[in-house]
């Protein structure tokens, strides 16, 4: 049998899952499920079935988040190939194809999502080694779920008559209710998982007969791109021009070579804060939780959060709190949450995007306060981390280390400070921090100034490619 080579693919942003899902820390990058994130859940499911170690594609931003998540489940991928623009699932697998095959190989990709619930890994595992052998003949196999119920949120596939590995008779997009039971009841439709087995060179070749402009576009892309330590970053320009689509549409539906497996797995792609409550343990109420809560006659509801929550008669509610933002919705109508993050946007507001702590390829930093002409952070600094040499035209900034070791450079001068000891760096001055140490650095920085943005920072040096 063909070595199995998984792909994980981490572009999304998952903003239906905000406010705890934000475009700069989605949700393959939360523990949503369980005590792993949703992008660690995705290898160690797989991981018995490797051949080898995954290559990612990600967003280029997310890159040292993918690294160092995966790094903590013991696993260095072969390559993490970074997006400069998103264009859908069908480029994705493009390049990871090329990837796969730049050595002479040709490995069975298992192109997985990385932000999935699979609740049965067993029986995953058992179909896709039954669909391994259609896989390695040259058809493209996706993963058909066996609904539970007559679902509108997915699109549909229908199976021709059989058992095990079917071809593939058409892709049905998302249906209303009435149709969703009729394929139901039939039992010839299974959910559109998004998860695929195809033989890199099979796919590679399917692509550009079908889509000849985007198979030339992601090989332009490829050739021209740059490694950069443990990444491969694809060329801007020629990233940018290819053209965006899904697996689905640019192959899948074309090919007299589409076959389908079913799977029965305890699979949900949690596309919404319900689908969360529904793959979450229950109590006895039908309530899910996570965090500190209390609930008092409630009924199938859910609740996140990092302060206490005190839920009472509530039914079918969904309760989101973060450090910045709450969001109180009724679950049939958690899909609009995507309304609430466009709405955002629109008005320039940072809660799209970040999460009041943001994580840096060094640490990570949480603006505890702030006001008129100051701002309070909590910097943490991993052993051995960076922060670039820089400089602000707007502020000066008052470091005091709370545990740790800092080493600060400021001006011409390095010095090192220890535990509740503090350093001034006046505007204008050029500064860098490290911890030289083996546990992490924290500290508080305190900022003033007219002008306290992000985008004051001019990088002279940075271990990370940033200046």
């Amino acid at each position: 049998m063909h070595p199995i080579l998984p792909v994980i693919l981490s572009g999304g942003s998952g903003t239906r899952l905000w406010p705890l899902s934000r475009e700069a820390y989605p949700k393959q990058f939360l523990p949503l499920a369980g005590e792993k994130t949703m992008l660690q859940a995705t290898w160690e499911r797989v991981a018995a079935l490797a051949a080898q170690a995954p290559i990612v594609v990600a967003n280029e931003a997310h890159r040292f988040v993918v690294a160092e998540q995966l790094l903590q489940v013991g696993v260095a991928p072969q390559a993490i190939l970074l997006e400069p623009v998103g264009r859908n699932t069908a480029p994705a697998i493009a390049v990871a194809a090329l990837e796969a095959t730049a050595a002479g190989d040709d490995p069975l990709l298992l192109v997985l999502a990385s932000d999935h619930v699979i609740t049965d890994p067993a029986a995953f595992h058992t179909a896709v080694l039954a669909a391994a052998p259609a896989a390695a003949a040259g058809k493209l196999v996706t993963f058909g779920i066996v609904p539970t119920g007559p679902e509108t949120g997915y699109g549909y596939i229908k199976a021709a008559a059989g058992d095990g590995v079917r071809a593939v008779e058409r892709f049905v997009e998302k249906p209303d209710l009435a149709t969703a039971e009729g394929y139901v009841a039939s039992g010839d439709y299974f959910w559109n998982s998004g998860m695929f087995l195809l033989r890199a060179s099979r796919y590679l070749a399917e692509l550009e007969r079908l889509a000849p402009a985007m198979a030339e576009g992601c090989r332009s892309a490829f050739a021209r791109a740059v490694r950069d330590a443990d990444f491969t970053r694809l060329d801007s320009a020629a990233f940018a021009a290819v053209p965006s689509d899904s697996i689905d549409y640019a192959v899948m539906e074309k090919t007299a070579d589409a076959v389908v497996i079913g799977l029965d797995a305890g699979w949900s792609d949690v596309g919404s804060w319900s689908a969360l409550r529904d793959v979450s343990v229950r109590d006895a109420d039908g309530n899910a939780s996570r965090g500190d809560v209390i609930a008092i006659d409630c009924h199938n509801s859910y609740a996140y959060g990092e302060h206490l929550i005190a839920m009472v008669g509530l039914d079918n509610v969904i309760v989101v709190e973060t450090e910045d933002a709450v969001l109180v919705a009724h679950a049939d109508k958690v899909q609009q949450v995507k309304e609430v993050v466009a709405r955002l946007k629109a008005e320039g507001r940072p809660e799209a995007t970040w999460h009041r702590k943001v994580y840096r390829p060094w640490g990570a930093y949480d603006s505890i306060d702030q006001g008129e002409r100051f701002q309070v952070k909590r910097i943490t600094v991993k052993p051995g981390g960076t922060l670039s040499l820089q400089m602000h035209h707007h502020r000066a900034e008052h470091w005091i280390v709370v545990s740790g070791t800092a080493e600060v450079t400021r001006g011409e001068e390095v010095i090192l400070l220890a535990e509740n000891q503090s350093t001034y760096i006046p505007l204008g001055v050029t500064h860098r921090l490290r911890n030289p140490g083996k546990l992490p650095l924290e500290l508080i920085e305190v900022q003033s100034g007219s002008y306290l943005g992000e985008d004051d920072i001019v990088r002279f040096e940075d271990t990370y490619g940033r200046a």
